[in-house]
């Protein structure tokens, strides 16, 4: 069953949640302080996936021309935008915003290289094993920012659900059109383009500055083009 992994990964982030909604009477300094330390962690996880890149020129392009596309989308602001549709149907949150949970939340766990190489093990290969390790480490994520973001965050599930599932079933099939050289350098890439935006995430979650991440998402999607060019161009001329 080739979404066994991505259905582990979506009931592990609720499960988290559900845990983390459970212990919301940590004190609010305590809270705080470990907020800074996911930030700070994610902040070095970013930074080593980020250093991953084999031709960083490709990683700046792609964030350049992401945040453009990003901005004229307005991705932020309707990932807000539902956000606060789910706020409204669920009513109030006592610790911040439904809308703020669900976006970092969303970003953190959908941004990255283990999404993607996970989605696509258990398409090709019928390996989870990927996932199910992000599964523990989202779980456990989730339950932190519960502690301070509220029940917004298990509201990510779904998008992650979604996302990884559809890689998944594309992924089944990604071997008949896709070179895995092309495939290789396309995750590499994507590994440090990634990276950079999880970088930002950490800084959002320190609360040092304000990065409209989600912004920066189509990047993803440049890089795949740009490697897809520079792939061709090597194996014509």
């Amino acid at each position: 069953m080739f979404l066994l992994g991505t259905l582990v990964n979506g009931l592990l982030i609720v499960v988290g949640t559900l845990l983390g909604k459970w212990l919301n009477r940590i004190p609010e300094s305590m809270k705080q302080t470990v907020m800074y330390a996911i930030g700070l962690s994610v902040m070095v996880l970013g930074l080593q996936m980020g250093l991953k890149s084999e031709n960083f020129l490709i990683v700046i392009i792609s964030l350049v021309v992401g945040a453009v596309s990003g901005e004229l989308l307005k991705l932020e602001e309707k990932l807000n935008d539902l956000g606060g549709w789910l706020e409204r149907r669920v009513g109030s949150n006592g610790n911040g915003s439904i809308s703020e949970g669900f976006v970092t939340a969303t970003l953190i766990f959908v941004i990255g290289a283990m999404a993607i190489i996970g989605a696509l093990d258990s398409g090709i290969r019928g390996d989870h094993d990927v996932l199910y390790t992000k599964s523990l480490i989202d779980g456990f994520t989730a339950l932190i920012l519960t502690t301070t973001l509220g029940i917004g965050v298990i509201f990510s599930a779904i998008p992650v659900v979604l996302y990884e599932g559809l890689i998944a079933l594309f992924a089944t099939q990604i071997d008949r059109f896709v070179p895995k050289e092309l495939m290789d350098q396309f995750i590499v890439e994507m590994t440090a383009t990634g990276g950079v935006m999880i970088f930002a995430i950490g800084l959002n979650l320190t609360g040092m500055i304000k990065i409209k991440v989600a912004n920066l998402l189509p990047g993803i999607v440049v890089t795949g083009i740009i490697v897809s060019v520079i792939y061709g161009y090597h194996h014509l001329f």
